[in-house]
């Protein structure tokens, strides 16, 4: 019997309901009795505890303060266990991920999350088999007992892929997820296959983990059509209180080169507003030296999200806004690759 333990943290989602009996309805699962129900599990001789959030929180709901408690239920338990496994709805898996991602400094750890399509408890679930990978891949080490994949991932329908790398892609396939420019870390088959050249590793082990709990949600996300009203972008940039905005625009990151769209644009970057850029497009990323409107863009101030996924770049905005107050130092930090979220 090995001394590896994992945490199972449950905080809601699809994975965790199992059809009652007695009245057929849907109701959460007993993850304390996690062994007993999947034992599968039993195979690989490591110790699972489980810790249930209470209230449940549906993936919709997610927000910064449920970030922190992740982070801080993490770091509180950092020094008991190998790795951390944590159940959570899909619709926005990605920004959670993407979020604890950032978070969690100097990680040596697995910090699995998972989720499913289907409950668990039914029949055809796609549940059972994400929980088992997710499990045995937050148990794996190498030769030295040191973690395999020591980073925030998401596991599902056999891939395992950095959590802030990946992005919703389906609301009804089993293959929920995709990572559209960076590789896949592991997929499971017959057996699991690691592809160590794309896993994060510390540069030093044995720093202590350093847990950032503070965020700034002051930033908003306006995506750019054809057709837009200036007054829409207007009354965004100018929206009270708001400190940061992420822009999606097309291609290679580009907007229109209209002069009231430019004008504002400019005017509000050096009002001291941090506007970032990302594409639309679901492969590829920023450049903007490409084309003159690009160009226009980073001369007025935009900051490059490169390669960044939409959920990755806000979720690093809240992150870096909440460390520091110097808006220029944010937008420089913006366009570092911090943790393996963007293409060097």
């Amino acid at each position: 019997m090995t001394d590896t333990a994992i945490l199972l943290i449950y905080t809601g989602g699809t994975i965790g309901m199992k059809q009652d009996p007695v009245d057929m309805a849907l109701k959460p699962f007993n993850f304390g009795q996690i062994v007993d129900e999947v034992p599968e599990l039993k195979k690989f001789g490591c110790r699972i505890d489980s810790v249930t959030f209470d209230p449940l929180i549906d993936s919709s709901d997610a927000d910064a303060g449920f970030w922190s408690e992740l982070a801080a239920l993490i770091e509180e338990n950092y020094y008991d266990y190998d790795g951390f496994v944590i159940l959570h709805g899909t619709d926005t898996m990605a920004y959670s991920a993407s979020a604890l991602s950032f978070m969690l400094e100097d990680l040596e750890k697995p910090v699995i999350f998972t989720g499913s399509q289907l409950p668990i408890g039914v029949a055809r679930t796609d549940g059972k088999e994400n929980l088992i990978s997710a499990i045995e891949i937050a148990c794996a080490k190498d030769s030295e007992g040191r973690a395999r994949v020591p980073e925030v991932c998401i596991f599902f329908d056999s891939a395992l892929l950095r959590g802030n790398r990946a992005t919703k892609y389906s609301s009804d396939e089993f293959k929920a997820f995709i990572s559209p420019n960076y590789p896949a870390l592991a997929e499971a088959g017959i057996n699991i296959k690691y592809h160590g050249k794309f896993i994060e590793l510390p540069q030093r082990w044995g720093k202590p983990l350093k847990v950032h709990k503070r965020l700034d949600t002051r930033a908003t996300i306006l995506r750019i059509y054809p057709g837009m009203d200036e007054n829409v972008l207007k009354n965004t940039l100018e929206m009270p209180s708001l400190r940061g905005v992420l822009i999606e625009t097309f291609g290679s990151g580009n907007a229109p080169s209209k002069d009231w769209f430019i004008k504002n644009i400019r005017n509000a970057s050096e009002r001291g507003l941090i506007i970032a850029n990302v594409t639309q497009c679901m492969r590829g990323g920023v450049d903007m030296e490409v084309y003159a409107t690009g160009m226009t863009l980073k001369s007025a101030g935009v900051a490059n999200g490169h390669d960044s996924t939409t959920e990755s770049a806000i979720a690093k905005l809240f992150f870096l806004m909440g460390q520091y107050n110097d808006n220029q130092k944010v937008k420089e930090l913006f366009e570092t690759n911090l943790r393996g979220e963007i293409s060097n």
